[in-house]
């Protein structure tokens, strides 16, 4: 359906429960937060799924709109996920009775009843804001949520995913009086002194190929531990290696439990497709911006995503 019909559905439906996926970033949380403040103005019940590993930087935007325990809910509604492999623990009793699934991802999988798709979108934010405004219903509340939703799923407009209609949906999110200059230093203007340790050690210990226009960083568990940094020192990391001068394709590798490392690619999509390297792993997202996950060494983990990249590059089409 499109966001017309989305916005329809909303208003035909009531005592919503909002999922965002797993390791969620300021899309799906800004999304979260900005549809349920939304459709509570509107005077439908509507909770968030409490998230179980979000940061403190994204957190606070949930303050009073998580599901009480034991709620019921009538209607479920996810934002931001493209399968149902992204859903977290908590969120697996709803795998099969979501209503409706709002979301930008090209390789969205379809598993819900419903889906509102605009795959040509920078952010799932700049959908919501669609729908809301179908529905009528807008504010400071509203927007300041969803401005983090869509700055940050676009690095604050500098990633090549940035539209006129990115740029057009910020302007009028900050026409609604919000401190987007508070928002624009704490995202994109702050950086702990473990991150920028870590971006220093980052740096030396990163491979480049194909002439240097491939870098390759590995974060393993023995790195962060050996400076004390945590998850949320690592926000967005993915976008460090694409600063470096001659950099077109980053891959960040990062080390999980039991031999897992997931991996974060982010290339120029004229030039190689993130999505079809990282499906040729099991994963998905964009085509200038995809993940996947395996498991093995980091040894392992980076032959395998250099060998997908190579294969891809032999393509004689990107699109």
């Amino acid at each position: 359906m499109d966001y017309r019909e989305a916005a329809e559905f909303l208003k035909a439906h009531d005592n919503y429960l909002i999922l965002t996926h797993k390791r969620p970033d300021g899309d799906t949380i800004g999304c979260a937060a900005g549809l349920c403040r939304a459709l509570r103005k509107l005077g439908k019940t509507a909770h968030i799924l409490p998230t179980e590993d979000a940061t403190t930087l994204l957190v606070g935007y949930l303050d009073g709109l998580t599901a009480p325990e034991g709620f019921v809910p009538g209607t479920v509604v996810s934002v931001d996920i493209a399968a149902l492999g992204l859903l977290p623990d908590n969120a697996q009793p709803y795998r099969d009775r979501i209503d409706l699934a709002i979301d930008h991802h090209p390789s969205q999988e379809f598993f819900a009843k419903e889906t509102c798709l605009e795959a040509d979108k920078a952010a799932c934010g700049e959908i919501i804001w669609k729908i809301c405004n179908e529905l009528g219903v807008m504010d400071a509340d509203i927007a300041a949520p969803l401005y983090v939703a869509v700055s940050t799923d676009c690095g604050c407009f500098v990633y090549a995913n940035t539209t006129p209609h990115t740029h057009k949906v910020a302007a009028a999110l900050m026409e609604q009086g919000i401190d987007f200059k508070a928002l624009n230093k704490r995202h994109f203007r702050t950086k702990t002194h473990k991150r920028m340790t870590l971006e220093s050690m980052l740096y030396q210990r990163m491979k480049f190929y194909h002439d240097g226009t491939v870098a390759v960083a590995p974060i393993t568990r023995e790195l962060l531990d050996s400076i004390g940094a945590t998850s949320e020192d690592t926000d967005d990391i993915a976008a460090f290696a694409g600063q470096i001068e001659g950099v077109l394709h980053s891959v960040t590798i990062r080390e999980h439990e039991n031999g897992e490392f997931r991996i974060s690619v982010r290339t120029k999509a004229d030039l190689l497709n993130a999505t079809r390297v990282c499906a040729r792993l099991g994963g998905g997202g964009h085509k200038a911006a995809s993940g996947c996950t395996v498991k093995g060494t980091v040894a392992e983990a980076e032959a395998a995503i250099l060998a997908a990249i190579d294969d891809q590059l032999a393509q004689p089409t990107q699109d």
